[in-house]
Protein backbone atom coordinates (compact mmCIF):
# COMPACT_ATOMS: atom_id res chain seq x y z
CA UNK A 1 0.00 0.00 0.00
CA UNK A 2 1.38 3.64 -0.86
CA UNK A 3 2.44 5.37 1.59
CA UNK A 4 5.06 7.99 1.73
CA UNK A 5 3.60 10.19 -1.12
CA UNK A 6 0.14 10.81 1.66
CA UNK A 7 2.47 10.81 3.99
CA UNK A 8 4.64 14.01 2.86
CA UNK A 9 1.42 15.45 1.99
CA UNK A 10 -0.23 16.43 5.50
CA UNK A 11 2.79 16.68 7.42
CA UNK A 12 3.13 19.58 5.26
CA UNK A 13 -0.92 20.58 5.82
CA UNK A 14 -0.83 20.15 9.58
CA UNK A 15 0.58 23.55 11.14
CA UNK A 16 3.49 22.86 13.75
CA UNK A 17 0.91 24.53 16.35
CA UNK A 18 -1.67 21.57 15.29
CA UNK A 19 1.43 18.85 15.42
CA UNK A 20 2.20 20.13 19.14
CA UNK A 21 -1.68 20.87 20.70
CA UNK A 22 -2.07 16.74 19.93
CA UNK A 23 0.29 15.62 22.40
CA UNK A 24 -0.20 11.90 23.15
CA UNK A 25 -1.94 12.06 26.59
CA UNK A 26 -5.73 11.26 26.69
CA UNK A 27 -6.22 15.40 27.26
CA UNK A 28 -4.44 15.49 23.48
CA UNK A 29 -7.33 13.00 22.91
CA UNK A 30 -9.95 14.82 24.30
CA UNK A 31 -8.36 18.02 22.41
CA UNK A 32 -8.79 16.21 19.28
CA UNK A 33 -12.07 15.26 19.73
CA UNK A 34 -13.20 19.01 20.47
CA UNK A 35 -11.10 19.72 17.17
CA UNK A 36 -12.58 17.63 15.08
CA UNK A 37 -16.60 17.74 16.45
CA UNK A 38 -16.13 21.56 16.69
CA UNK A 39 -14.08 22.42 13.57
CA UNK A 40 -16.93 23.33 11.37
CA UNK A 41 -18.91 24.92 13.77
CA UNK A 42 -18.92 28.42 11.75
CA UNK A 43 -20.07 26.06 8.39
CA UNK A 44 -23.17 25.70 6.40
CA UNK A 45 -24.06 22.16 7.94
CA UNK A 46 -21.72 21.72 10.63
CA UNK A 47 -22.36 19.20 13.40
CA UNK A 48 -24.69 20.41 15.91
CA UNK A 49 -23.65 21.41 19.18
CA UNK A 50 -25.17 18.75 20.98
CA UNK A 51 -23.77 16.09 18.96
CA UNK A 52 -20.21 17.96 18.55
CA UNK A 53 -20.51 17.60 22.30
CA UNK A 54 -21.70 13.85 22.74
CA UNK A 55 -18.52 13.33 20.49
CA UNK A 56 -16.42 14.50 23.27
CA UNK A 57 -18.14 13.66 25.77
CA UNK A 58 -17.75 9.38 24.40
CA UNK A 59 -14.40 9.74 23.60
CA UNK A 60 -12.74 8.36 26.34
CA UNK A 61 -14.79 5.28 26.50
CA UNK A 62 -14.23 5.30 22.60
CA UNK A 63 -10.76 4.55 23.48
CA UNK A 64 -11.71 2.40 26.33
CA UNK A 65 -13.41 0.53 24.43
CA UNK A 66 -10.63 -0.08 21.44
CA UNK A 67 -7.97 -0.67 24.32
CA UNK A 68 -10.19 -3.87 25.52
CA UNK A 69 -10.70 -4.97 22.15
CA UNK A 70 -7.04 -4.78 21.21
CA UNK A 71 -5.61 -6.51 24.06
CA UNK A 72 -8.28 -9.12 23.30
CA UNK A 73 -7.95 -9.77 19.31
CA UNK A 74 -9.96 -12.24 17.47
CA UNK A 75 -9.63 -14.56 14.70
CA UNK A 76 -12.11 -14.70 11.76
CA UNK A 77 -15.03 -16.27 12.32
CA UNK A 78 -13.85 -16.55 16.08
CA UNK A 79 -14.86 -12.96 16.94
CA UNK A 80 -16.88 -14.28 19.87
CA UNK A 81 -16.35 -11.79 22.88
CA UNK A 82 -16.49 -8.90 20.43
CA UNK A 83 -19.64 -9.77 18.89
CA UNK A 84 -21.01 -10.18 23.01
CA UNK A 85 -19.43 -6.91 23.79
CA UNK A 86 -20.65 -5.38 20.85
CA UNK A 87 -24.82 -6.84 21.42
CA UNK A 88 -24.57 -5.78 24.53
CA UNK A 89 -23.58 -2.52 23.99
CA UNK A 90 -26.66 -1.54 20.95
CA UNK A 91 -28.92 -3.56 23.54
CA UNK A 92 -28.51 -1.16 26.43
CA UNK A 93 -28.95 1.48 23.76
CA UNK A 94 -32.39 0.16 23.00
CA UNK A 95 -31.81 -0.91 19.33
CA UNK A 96 -33.04 -4.12 17.64
CA UNK A 97 -29.78 -6.47 17.84
CA UNK A 98 -29.64 -9.46 15.53
CA UNK A 99 -26.51 -11.71 16.45
CA UNK A 100 -24.83 -14.95 14.57
CA UNK A 101 -25.76 -13.31 11.14
CA UNK A 102 -22.47 -15.00 8.83
CA UNK A 103 -21.07 -17.16 12.52
CA UNK A 104 -20.31 -13.78 14.76
CA UNK A 105 -21.53 -11.22 12.55
CA UNK A 106 -23.66 -8.23 14.69
CA UNK A 107 -26.32 -6.18 13.31
CA UNK A 108 -27.99 -3.36 15.22
CA UNK A 109 -30.71 -1.28 13.94
CA UNK A 110 -31.31 2.10 15.38
CA UNK A 111 -34.86 3.74 14.37
CA UNK A 112 -35.44 7.66 14.63
CA UNK A 113 -37.67 9.70 12.66
CA UNK A 114 -38.64 8.94 8.67
CA UNK A 115 -35.88 9.82 6.74
CA UNK A 116 -32.99 7.30 5.11
CA UNK A 117 -31.85 4.33 6.03
CA UNK A 118 -27.54 4.85 6.19
CA UNK A 119 -25.80 1.38 6.92
CA UNK A 120 -22.34 1.79 9.00
CA UNK A 121 -19.91 -1.04 8.84
CA UNK A 122 -16.90 -2.12 10.78
CA UNK A 123 -14.62 -5.00 10.92
CA UNK A 124 -13.90 -7.10 13.80
CA UNK A 125 -10.99 -9.72 13.08
CA UNK A 126 -7.45 -9.58 13.86
CA UNK A 127 -5.05 -10.98 12.27
CA UNK A 128 -2.13 -14.30 12.81
CA UNK A 129 0.25 -11.81 13.58
CA UNK A 130 2.38 -11.68 16.84
CA UNK A 131 2.46 -8.36 18.35
CA UNK A 132 5.97 -6.88 18.82
CA UNK A 133 4.83 -2.98 19.89
CA UNK A 134 5.72 -1.88 22.77
CA UNK A 135 1.98 -0.72 24.82
CA UNK A 136 0.54 -1.84 27.94
CA UNK A 137 -2.84 -2.88 26.45
CA UNK A 138 -0.37 -5.01 23.83
CA UNK A 139 -1.86 -8.51 22.31
CA UNK A 140 -0.64 -11.90 24.78
CA UNK A 141 -3.45 -13.55 22.97
CA UNK A 142 -2.15 -17.01 20.66
CA UNK A 143 -3.99 -19.55 18.78
CA UNK A 144 -3.70 -22.45 16.55
CA UNK A 145 -3.60 -21.47 12.87
CA UNK A 146 -2.69 -23.39 9.63
CA UNK A 147 -1.73 -26.30 12.46
CA UNK A 148 0.90 -24.06 13.83
CA UNK A 149 0.81 -21.87 17.65
CA UNK A 150 0.99 -18.46 16.21
CA UNK A 151 -0.18 -15.01 18.19
CA UNK A 152 -3.08 -12.85 17.41
CA UNK A 153 -3.12 -9.01 16.50
CA UNK A 154 -5.01 -6.41 15.68
CA UNK A 155 -2.23 -5.53 13.08
CA UNK A 156 -4.92 -4.05 10.21
CA UNK A 157 -6.30 -1.88 12.88
CA UNK A 158 -9.92 -3.62 13.07
CA UNK A 159 -10.00 -2.78 16.91
CA UNK A 160 -9.90 1.03 15.96
CA UNK A 161 -12.78 0.20 13.43
CA UNK A 162 -14.92 -1.69 16.42
CA UNK A 163 -15.09 0.93 18.80
CA UNK A 164 -15.26 3.81 16.51
CA UNK A 165 -18.54 2.44 15.40
CA UNK A 166 -19.66 1.48 18.71
CA UNK A 167 -18.91 5.28 19.74
CA UNK A 168 -21.07 6.43 16.52
CA UNK A 169 -23.83 4.46 17.89
CA UNK A 170 -24.48 5.95 21.44
CA UNK A 171 -23.65 9.12 19.81
CA UNK A 172 -26.82 8.81 17.00
CA UNK A 173 -28.84 6.97 19.88
CA UNK A 174 -28.59 9.82 22.13
CA UNK A 175 -29.97 12.10 19.32
CA UNK A 176 -33.75 9.77 19.77
CA UNK A 177 -36.85 10.99 17.95
CA UNK A 178 -34.35 14.02 16.37
CA UNK A 179 -32.36 11.30 14.53
CA UNK A 180 -34.11 11.65 11.27
CA UNK A 181 -33.77 8.46 9.78
CA UNK A 182 -32.59 4.82 10.18
CA UNK A 183 -29.11 3.67 10.75
CA UNK A 184 -28.12 -0.16 10.14
CA UNK A 185 -24.96 -1.55 12.18
CA UNK A 186 -22.83 -3.93 10.68
CA UNK A 187 -20.45 -5.37 12.54
CA UNK A 188 -19.13 -7.80 10.28
CA UNK A 189 -16.51 -11.19 10.99
CA UNK A 190 -13.65 -12.27 8.43
CA UNK A 191 -13.01 -9.60 6.58
CA UNK A 192 -9.16 -11.05 6.36
CA UNK A 193 -10.72 -14.46 5.31
CA UNK A 194 -10.98 -17.45 6.83
CA UNK A 195 -8.65 -20.67 5.90
CA UNK A 196 -11.18 -23.53 4.49
CA UNK A 197 -14.11 -21.76 3.65
CA UNK A 198 -16.13 -21.12 0.56
CA UNK A 199 -17.23 -17.72 2.15
CA UNK A 200 -17.24 -15.37 4.74
CA UNK A 201 -17.33 -11.86 5.95
CA UNK A 202 -19.29 -9.60 3.89
CA UNK A 203 -20.56 -11.67 1.25
CA UNK A 204 -21.93 -14.41 4.19
CA UNK A 205 -23.78 -11.59 5.74
CA UNK A 206 -26.03 -10.84 2.14
CA UNK A 207 -26.25 -14.29 1.52
CA UNK A 208 -27.45 -14.84 4.70
CA UNK A 209 -30.43 -11.82 4.34
CA UNK A 210 -28.46 -8.76 5.96
CA UNK A 211 -30.01 -6.56 3.46
CA UNK A 212 -33.24 -8.35 2.72
CA UNK A 213 -35.81 -6.90 5.75
CA UNK A 214 -34.09 -3.29 6.04
CA UNK A 215 -31.92 -2.20 2.36
CA UNK A 216 -30.57 0.52 2.90
CA UNK A 217 -30.21 3.60 0.88
CA UNK A 218 -25.86 4.09 1.28
CA UNK A 219 -23.84 2.48 2.99
CA UNK A 220 -20.43 4.16 4.88
CA UNK A 221 -17.63 2.71 6.29
CA UNK A 222 -13.74 3.69 7.18
CA UNK A 223 -10.16 2.34 7.66
CA UNK A 224 -7.22 2.78 9.50
CA UNK A 225 -4.32 3.61 7.67
CA UNK A 226 -0.82 5.22 8.71
CA UNK A 227 -1.21 8.33 7.16
CA UNK A 228 -0.82 10.71 9.32
CA UNK A 229 -3.98 11.80 12.68
CA UNK A 230 -5.84 14.50 11.07
CA UNK A 231 -5.74 12.93 7.46
CA UNK A 232 -9.17 11.61 5.82
CA UNK A 233 -8.38 10.44 2.17
CA UNK A 234 -10.96 8.84 -0.17
CA UNK A 235 -11.76 9.20 -3.85
CA UNK A 236 -14.60 8.26 -6.59
CA UNK A 237 -14.75 5.19 -8.17
CA UNK A 238 -12.07 2.74 -7.58
CA UNK A 239 -10.67 3.31 -4.33
CA UNK A 240 -9.18 -0.47 -3.43
CA UNK A 241 -8.35 -3.47 -6.31
CA UNK A 242 -9.88 -6.67 -6.91
CA UNK A 243 -7.72 -9.25 -5.62
CA UNK A 244 -7.70 -12.69 -7.20
CA UNK A 245 -5.45 -15.53 -7.17
CA UNK A 246 -4.18 -17.71 -9.94
CA UNK A 247 -2.16 -21.30 -10.30
CA UNK A 248 -0.55 -22.95 -13.01
CA UNK A 249 0.69 -26.44 -13.55
CA UNK A 250 3.16 -26.68 -15.97
CA UNK A 251 3.45 -30.22 -16.90
CA UNK A 252 6.73 -31.48 -19.28
CA UNK A 253 8.36 -34.62 -19.05
CA UNK A 254 10.93 -36.02 -16.50
CA UNK A 255 14.53 -36.27 -17.90
CA UNK A 256 18.30 -36.15 -15.94
CA UNK A 257 19.58 -33.34 -15.79
CA UNK A 258 22.73 -34.12 -18.04
CA UNK A 259 20.16 -34.95 -20.46
CA UNK A 260 17.69 -32.38 -21.44
CA UNK A 261 16.94 -33.08 -24.53
CA UNK A 262 15.63 -36.10 -23.44
CA UNK A 263 12.26 -34.66 -22.19
CA UNK A 264 10.60 -31.26 -21.57
CA UNK A 265 11.77 -28.98 -19.21
CA UNK A 266 8.64 -27.18 -17.00
CA UNK A 267 11.56 -24.98 -15.11
CA UNK A 268 12.42 -23.51 -18.43
CA UNK A 269 9.00 -23.05 -19.51
CA UNK A 270 7.57 -21.67 -15.91
CA UNK A 271 10.43 -19.10 -16.17
CA UNK A 272 9.12 -18.06 -19.58
CA UNK A 273 5.99 -17.68 -18.11
CA UNK A 274 6.64 -15.34 -15.43
CA UNK A 275 8.50 -13.21 -17.91
CA UNK A 276 5.02 -13.67 -20.00
CA UNK A 277 2.67 -12.69 -17.78
CA UNK A 278 4.90 -9.33 -17.18
CA UNK A 279 4.25 -7.72 -20.24
CA UNK A 280 0.34 -8.19 -19.61
CA UNK A 281 0.37 -5.24 -17.18
CA UNK A 282 3.21 -3.23 -19.34
CA UNK A 283 2.55 -4.24 -22.69
CA UNK A 284 -1.31 -5.57 -22.78
CA UNK A 285 -3.45 -3.58 -21.55
CA UNK A 286 -4.37 0.26 -21.31
CA UNK A 287 -2.38 1.95 -18.57
CA UNK A 288 -4.07 5.27 -19.08
CA UNK A 289 -7.65 3.25 -18.49
CA UNK A 290 -6.66 1.83 -14.68
CA UNK A 291 -3.64 0.23 -13.04
CA UNK A 292 -2.59 -3.36 -12.85
CA UNK A 293 -0.27 -5.94 -11.21
CA UNK A 294 0.28 -9.58 -11.70
CA UNK A 295 3.09 -11.06 -8.98
CA UNK A 296 4.23 -14.13 -9.16
CA UNK A 297 4.57 -14.97 -5.02
CA UNK A 298 5.58 -18.98 -5.58
CA UNK A 299 7.44 -21.00 -7.87
CA UNK A 300 8.19 -24.69 -6.98
CA UNK A 301 9.19 -27.88 -8.56
CA UNK A 302 11.86 -30.52 -8.56
CA UNK A 303 13.76 -32.34 -6.19
CA UNK A 304 17.67 -33.00 -6.88
CA UNK A 305 20.31 -30.52 -8.76
CA UNK A 306 20.39 -33.62 -11.66
CA UNK A 307 16.91 -34.06 -12.16
CA UNK A 308 14.72 -32.11 -14.19
CA UNK A 309 11.31 -32.67 -13.15
CA UNK A 310 7.88 -33.53 -14.81
CA UNK A 311 6.21 -30.19 -13.50
CA UNK A 312 6.48 -27.33 -12.08
CA UNK A 313 3.57 -25.24 -9.85
CA UNK A 314 3.50 -21.33 -10.11
CA UNK A 315 1.08 -18.89 -8.13
CA UNK A 316 0.50 -15.17 -7.64
CA UNK A 317 -1.97 -12.58 -7.77
CA UNK A 318 -3.72 -9.94 -9.59
CA UNK A 319 -4.97 -6.95 -8.79
CA UNK A 320 -7.30 -4.80 -10.93
CA UNK A 321 -9.64 -1.23 -10.78
CA UNK A 322 -12.14 -2.30 -13.56
CA UNK A 323 -14.81 -5.33 -13.84
CA UNK A 324 -13.87 -5.55 -17.80
CA UNK A 325 -10.03 -5.05 -17.66
CA UNK A 326 -10.12 -7.77 -14.98
CA UNK A 327 -11.61 -10.38 -16.64
CA UNK A 328 -9.61 -9.34 -19.91
CA UNK A 329 -6.77 -10.09 -17.80
CA UNK A 330 -8.06 -13.33 -16.64
CA UNK A 331 -7.87 -14.55 -20.09
CA UNK A 332 -4.78 -13.27 -21.25
CA UNK A 333 -3.48 -15.07 -18.31
CA UNK A 334 -4.69 -18.21 -19.56
CA UNK A 335 -3.33 -17.73 -22.96
CA UNK A 336 -0.04 -16.37 -22.29
CA UNK A 337 0.33 -19.51 -20.35
CA UNK A 338 -0.96 -22.12 -22.16
CA UNK A 339 0.62 -20.63 -25.29
CA UNK A 340 4.16 -20.35 -24.33
CA UNK A 341 3.54 -23.93 -22.67
CA UNK A 342 2.85 -25.38 -26.19
CA UNK A 343 5.81 -23.72 -27.56
CA UNK A 344 7.91 -25.80 -25.80
CA UNK A 345 6.11 -29.07 -26.03
CA UNK A 346 4.51 -28.84 -22.29
CA UNK A 347 1.35 -27.95 -21.20
CA UNK A 348 -0.06 -24.93 -18.92
CA UNK A 349 -2.95 -25.93 -16.23
CA UNK A 350 -4.56 -22.57 -15.53
CA UNK A 351 -7.03 -21.88 -12.56
CA UNK A 352 -7.95 -18.29 -11.40
CA UNK A 353 -9.77 -18.03 -8.06
CA UNK A 354 -11.74 -14.81 -8.00
CA UNK A 355 -11.30 -12.95 -4.72
CA UNK A 356 -12.89 -9.73 -3.67
CA UNK A 357 -14.43 -7.69 -6.04
CA UNK A 358 -13.12 -3.93 -6.86
CA UNK A 359 -14.09 -1.30 -3.76
CA UNK A 360 -15.57 1.72 -6.15
CA UNK A 361 -17.36 4.40 -4.17
CA UNK A 362 -20.13 5.89 -6.00
CA UNK A 363 -19.35 8.31 -7.95
CA UNK A 364 -22.62 10.97 -7.05
CA UNK A 365 -22.25 9.77 -3.23
CA UNK A 366 -18.85 11.12 -3.37
CA UNK A 367 -19.41 14.13 -4.69
CA UNK A 368 -22.88 14.55 -2.39
CA UNK A 369 -20.50 13.82 0.72
CA UNK A 370 -17.08 15.19 -0.08
CA UNK A 371 -17.80 18.83 1.23
CA UNK A 372 -19.00 17.00 4.36
CA UNK A 373 -15.27 15.48 4.44
CA UNK A 374 -13.65 18.50 3.84
CA UNK A 375 -15.79 20.12 7.11
CA UNK A 376 -14.39 17.43 9.36
CA UNK A 377 -11.12 17.19 8.34
CA UNK A 378 -10.47 20.80 7.07
CA UNK A 379 -7.28 20.62 5.48
CA UNK A 380 -6.88 16.90 6.32
CA UNK A 381 -8.69 16.12 3.52
CA UNK A 382 -7.20 14.53 0.94
CA UNK A 383 -8.59 13.39 -3.06
CA UNK A 384 -5.81 10.27 -2.39
CA UNK A 385 -3.90 7.45 -4.85
CA UNK A 386 -6.09 3.92 -5.44
CA UNK A 387 -4.82 1.82 -3.12
CA UNK A 388 -3.77 -1.67 -4.07
CA UNK A 389 -4.92 -3.53 -1.09
CA UNK A 390 -8.19 -5.17 -1.37
CA UNK A 391 -11.57 -4.89 1.41
CA UNK A 392 -14.71 -6.73 1.17
CA UNK A 393 -16.59 -3.74 2.31
CA UNK A 394 -16.99 -3.93 -1.66
CA UNK A 395 -19.84 -6.59 -1.22
CA UNK A 396 -21.82 -3.96 0.80
CA UNK A 397 -20.75 -1.08 -2.00
CA UNK A 398 -22.09 -3.72 -4.88
CA UNK A 399 -25.49 -3.77 -3.56
CA UNK A 400 -26.16 -0.62 -2.57
CA UNK A 401 -24.18 3.17 -3.14
CA UNK A 402 -21.23 2.94 -0.81
CA UNK A 403 -18.70 5.36 0.18
CA UNK A 404 -15.82 4.31 1.87
CA UNK A 405 -12.48 6.23 3.42
CA UNK A 406 -9.11 5.88 4.84
CA UNK A 407 -8.59 7.46 8.52
CA UNK A 408 -5.03 8.71 9.22
CA UNK A 409 -3.85 6.73 12.49
CA UNK A 410 0.19 7.37 11.93
CA UNK A 411 1.90 9.44 15.41
CA UNK A 412 3.84 12.21 14.44
CA UNK A 413 7.28 9.90 15.50
CA UNK A 414 8.84 7.65 12.28
CA UNK A 415 9.55 4.63 14.73
CA UNK A 416 6.11 4.15 15.34
CA UNK A 417 4.56 4.37 11.62
CA UNK A 418 4.41 0.77 9.89
CA UNK A 419 1.96 -1.03 7.69
CA UNK A 420 -1.27 -2.50 7.87
CA UNK A 421 -0.42 -6.39 8.84
CA UNK A 422 3.23 -5.27 10.23
CA UNK A 423 3.20 -6.68 13.86
CA UNK A 424 5.01 -3.01 14.64
CA UNK A 425 1.77 -1.46 13.54
CA UNK A 426 0.86 1.52 15.85
CA UNK A 427 -2.35 2.98 15.94
CA UNK A 428 -2.27 6.38 17.23
CA UNK A 429 -5.51 6.79 19.28
CA UNK A 430 -5.26 10.79 18.44
CA UNK A 431 -7.63 9.80 15.46
CA UNK A 432 -10.24 8.30 17.08
CA UNK A 433 -12.45 11.37 17.72
CA UNK A 434 -12.02 12.34 13.96
CA UNK A 435 -13.67 8.57 12.81
CA UNK A 436 -16.28 9.00 14.99
CA UNK A 437 -17.27 12.62 14.03
CA UNK A 438 -16.48 11.89 10.20
CA UNK A 439 -19.11 8.89 10.08
CA UNK A 440 -21.45 11.00 11.91
CA UNK A 441 -21.38 13.50 9.92
CA UNK A 442 -21.61 11.76 7.11
CA UNK A 443 -24.85 9.74 8.42
CA UNK A 444 -26.01 12.84 9.81
CA UNK A 445 -25.96 15.09 6.35
CA UNK A 446 -27.06 12.40 4.09
CA UNK A 447 -30.01 12.24 6.18
CA UNK A 448 -30.93 15.54 6.19
CA UNK A 449 -30.02 16.10 2.14
CA UNK A 450 -27.04 17.54 2.31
Amino acid sequence: MPLTDNLTTLTTLMSKAQRKLLSTTLGGILVGAALSAGAATDSPGALDPAVAAKIKDVTPQVVAWRRDIHANPELGNQEFRTSALVAEHLRTLGMEVQTGIANTGVIGILRGGDGPVVALRADMDGLPVTEQVDIPFASKVTTEYNGETVGVMHACGHDNHVAILMGVAEVLAGMGDDLPGTVMFLFQPAEEGVLDAEEWGAKQMLSEGAFDDLKPDVVFGLHVFPYPVGMIATRPEGLMAAADRYEIVVKGRQTHGAMPWGGVDPIVTASQIVLGLQTIASRQVDVTNAPSIISVGRIEGGLRNNIIPGEVELEGTIRTFDENMRDDIHERIRNTAEHIAASAGATAEVSIIKGYPVLKNDTALYKRMKPTLSRVAGKGFLEGKPVTGAEDFSYFANEVPGLFLFLGVGSDDPKLVHPNHSPLFYADERALPLGVTALTALTLDFMQGR
